[in-house]
């Protein structure tokens, strides 16, 4: 048993798993009441009471009508007048995302969500459960009986061709996908299907005279770099079904952390709009001292009225956690690259290049040596009484203007919002 089961892992090579689940929404809401949603059309809609909000996904019953992620729900109840609107309930949704979680660990702890719906497994190691398709049978059954959740698996030599895998056949399909295999199942169908390939690359593939995913993966790398740069090289690798990239089973630190906020009117002044960005580099430092990072590099970003965007960044030469610091860059990068009267509707402070404190080696100045274990301790004893008694507790002078900026910093000026930021994506992507 044991000898035939070995035949089905490569001795070099991994074996990876897609789960990916049906229509997750929906399906929840159907496993949470079946009398009132099995085989039923009904559709996840926000404010769906009145009928304004927007489609977040549809049973399958649903989508055999027409109905589809993104339309309103008026679209929606056109398409399918017996279609049945439900409010989202994402504490339900995470409850049951973590349930099948638990599930998929398990067989082996090399598990990387990508999104509350979607795993990667690693499962090279997992033989003892048996053959790859056995596991991915086990998992599709159990995460039906003991969840009532359907689910498609894609079971291939890397994430790429699982992940195209499990898109081939929904709902509650199991695919395997080997590279021998793509010449008769993928390579004749549209640029488009390739996984990572969008509708604007496919257009213009087409534009090439690429039309179908084996045309890619035939065509000169050089032609490709051409017209795509590095992405035209990843195009050909992964149309003939290679991808290097591993199962990630710990989450990748923070790229960057960083806030913006939206302006409730122009700021035209310079004064003005470093006293914002004061206020948004005391919140992007608070946040890298509670995860004990250290910024190895400062980025603005700057939208005006008319909504365009730019972003500067500059490297530090010592890593920092201190709000002087990141504000010292960010007012120094705002006053070189934007000139006083231009209007300002946005503005952004990231720390970027993050490293953890205790892993890092700081580099301290020769006169600032004695007075860095201070001055870190000072700050520890303000963040401490700012957790305690609210951002308000303490304030440095330059955020006590009176021009609004101090209430901006707490949130409760009218028209003004401030977006988290995490993992380099800015808050206009």
């Amino acid at each position: 048993m044991a000898e035939d089961v070995n035949r089905y892992y490569p001795s070099k090579g991994r074996v990876i798993l897609h789960v990916d689940m049906n229509a997750f929404y929906c399906s929840v809401h159907e496993a949470e009441n079946p009398e009132l949603y099995r085989g039923k059309m009904t559709a996840v809609a926000g404010d769906s009471e009145k009928r304004r909000g927007i489609v977040v996904t549809s049973s399958y019953p649903a989508r055999r009508k027409g109905v589809r992620t993104g339309m309103t729900a008026n679209q929606a109840l056109k398409l399918c007048p017996s279609l049945i609107l439900i409010k989202p309930d994402f504490r339900l949704y995470r409850a049951y995302s973590r349930a099948f979680r638990e599930i998929l660990y398990s067989y082996t702890p090399m598990i990387e969500a990508t999104s509350i719906d979607e795993c990667y497994m690693d499962i090279t190691g997992s033989r003892q459960f048996g053959t790859p398709l056995e596991i991915a049978e086990q998992i599709q059954r159990r995460i039906q009986n003991e969840l009532s959740l359907p689910c498609s698996v894609g079971v291939a030599p890397n994430k790429l061709l699982a992940k195209m895998a499990s898109d081939m056949k929904k709902p509650s399909g199991i695919s395997v996908l080997r590279i021998r295999d793509l010449p008769q199942t993928l390579w004749g169908r549209p640029c488009g299907e390739l996984f990572g390939v969008g509708a604007k690359t496919a257009e213009k593939l087409n534009r090439l005279g690429i039309r179908t995913i084996g045309e890619l993966a035939q065509t000169e790398e050089k032609r490709l770099q051409s017209a795509f740069g590095v992405f035209g090289s990843w195009m050909k690798r992964a149309a003939n079904g290679l991808d290097q990239s591993e199962v990630q089973s710990v989450p990748e630190p923070s790229k960057s952390v960083g806030h913006t906020t939206t302006l409730p009117y122009d700021v035209t002044e310079s004064s003005e709009a470093l006293r914002v960005l004061l206020n948004l580099s005391d919140q992007v430092a608070r946040r890298m001292r509670k995860q004990h990072l250290l910024a190895g590099a400062v980025q603005i970003t700057i939208r005006t009225p008319e909504m365009k965007t730019i972003t500067r960044s500059r490297t530090l030469e010592i890593p920092t956690e201190a709000a002087d610091d990141i504000y010292r860059e960010a007012k120094a990068l705002y006053l070189r690259h934007w000139d006083d009267g231009k209007p300002v509707r946005l503005l952004g402070v990231a720390a970027q290049n993050l490293t953890d404190k205790s892993a890092a080696a700081i580099q301290l100045d020769l006169f600032d040596y004695e007075r860095q274990p201070k001055k870190e301790k000072l700050t520890e004893i303000m963040d401490k009484l700012r957790d305690k008694f609210g951002e308000d507790a303490l304030m440095t002078a330059g955020m006590l203007e009176e021009d609004g900026t101090k209430r901006m910093k707490a949130g409760r000026t009218p028209g003004i919002s401030f977006h988290g930021e995490r993992g380099g994506k800015r808050e206009n992507e």
